[in-house]
């Protein structure tokens, strides 16, 4: 369990990448003071806990709706999440868990962007989908879906302090540390994509590696 709960937590610290996304933050939050900051970061993860355990809890049954096998998402997943990596590996954004430069505008005119941008896409984007959801054990065991959700919480609390205390950050990190965090970042991805696409193998072609 404990083993399963650090490659989790690790999953999904490294495709929400809290520590890279906390420039973003500021840029979307500028003008803001430090109380409304860490309302707005409270809300977008209170919308994206929702959002993760939603597609957690019903994960088996959107795979029976459109008859998805859990080994092919997984292979889906890690193909999905590994194009997330090497642009975090190049210390680049990804477009898809963050927002393009037109919806980075529209919600700088915006009251509210703790739901958009904050937590679709940034924090509980495509790939942050996709990780839960190819973890989530075929079967439902009860103590791995429990496991998950804690894996989620802990990860989604780490991002709320790291909003937080953003400006903080940014005044002890500069722009090469945040990269060499990036670059970190993209590295474990890949090694969690690499292995999410082999288990999916794994499972859909057994005969491969009897």
């Amino acid at each position: 369990m404990i083993s399963f709960m650090i490659h989790v937590v690790v999953s999904l610290f490294a495709v929400s990448n809290p520590l890279g996304n906390v420039p973003l933050f500021l840029t979307l939050t500028e003008g803001y003071t430090d109380q409304e900051r860490s309302q707005t970061a409270k809300k977008a993860i209170v919308v994206s806990f929702i959002i993760l355990i939603a597609f957690l809890l019903a994960g088996r049954l959107i795979f029976k709706l459109f008859g998805i096998d859990i080994h092919a998402l997984r292979i889906a997943g890690g193909i999905f999440i590994f194009g997330i990596a090497y642009n975090l590996l190049n210390a680049k954004e990804s477009h898809v868990q963050n927002p393009h430069v037109d919806e980075k505008a529209e919600s700088k005119e915006k009251a509210d962007i703790s739901v958009t941008p904050l937590a679709i896409p940034i924090i509980a984007g495509p790939g942050s989908i996709a990780t839960v959801m190819s973890l989530t054990p075929g079967n439902e065991a009860t103590l791995d879906m429990l496991t998950i959700l804690i894996g989620v919480v802990i990860v989604l609390a780490m991002t709320y302090y790291a909003f937080h205390y953003s400006s903080f950050i940014m005044r002890k990190m500069g722009k090469t540390e945040m990269n060499v965090v990036t670059r970190l970042m993209g590295l474990i991805l890949a090694v969690v994509a690499v292995e999410m696409i082999g288990s999916g193998i794994k499972g859909m072609f057994p005969m491969l590696v009897s």
